[in-house]
């Protein structure tokens, strides 16, 4: 299950844009918390302290519980972080607010394991990775921190699907069974053998078309030239006759 984070916050006096820039001067992100029936309420974190979070790897799927913004401490699950597209510094942060109980869907990632017990990754296939996350429905408070995939006993070719997967406690997947969430796929060399060796079935079958053709051509000629002896024949017969 994923910790529970904590940030301190405050609350934000001035809405717009000019009042956002000059908290990003300071070292202040903008943000917002809304949900749970009750009006939105506009706050602003500490950078630092903020980064520190993303930095973990889970922010987007654990608890974080703010505190600070004069309401005691508020429970929420981040749902969008904006970046600025130049300096990749966080912009303004948005927080669903959410009861104890509630339960919520969000993305958890697919943490790979047993490479070494995996046949054919030991013969130099490669891990594809189709899918980085699931996401899932459950308990605010039983959000893992990620979903094990174990490669136990995979050949090159194998694929695994969500149904051979099992989520972690009463977690329910929003995707079908047949979802694809990686594949063992065949190292370079295999990929140069099997590219060969379909070269050669085209250039066969290629090949066998031509063969095919010449022999239909040629029955063509030959019908045709029946076709035209027959034709000389009863011309021949009815000059007999007159």
């Amino acid at each position: 299950m994923s910790d529970t984070l904590n940030l301190s916050a405050e609350t934000r006096e001035r809405v717009g844009k000019g009042a956002s820039r000059a908290l990003r001067r300071e070292g202040r992100v903008p943000a917002v918390i809304y949900g749970n029936k009750q009006e939105p309420l506009s706050i602003h974190l500490e950078e630092r302290a903020l980064n520190k979070l993303l930095g973990t790897g889970h922010f987007m799927n654990s608890i974080v519980m703010i505190e600070g913004a004069g309401r005691g401490k508020i429970r929420t699950l981040p749902k969008d972080v904006t970046f600025d597209p130049v300096t990749d510094r966080p912009v303004h942060v948005d927080f669903l607010r959410i009861a104890k109980n509630a339960t919520v869907t969000v993305a958890v990632p697919f943490l790979f394991t047993d490479e070494e017990e995996a046949p054919g990754i030991k013969k130099g296939g490669v891990l594809n990775i189709v899918a980085h996350e699931l996401e899932v429905t459950v308990e605010a408070d039983k959000i893992p921190e990620n979903i094990e995939v174990s490669l136990k006993g995979l050949e090159v070719g194998d694929t695994i699907h969500l149904s051979a997967i099992n989520l972690p406690g009463d977690a329910e997947s929003t995707q079908d069974d047949d979802f694809v969430v990686a594949t063992i796929i065949a190292p370079s060399a295999m990929k140069a053998d099997v590219q060969e060796a379909l070269a050669e079935d085209a250039a066969l079958a290629e090949a066998a078309a031509a063969e095919q053709q010449a022999e239909e051509e040629a029955a063509e000629a030959e019908a045709a030239e029946e076709a035209a002896e027959d034709e000389g024949d009863a011309e021949e017969g009815e000059n007999k006759g007159e």
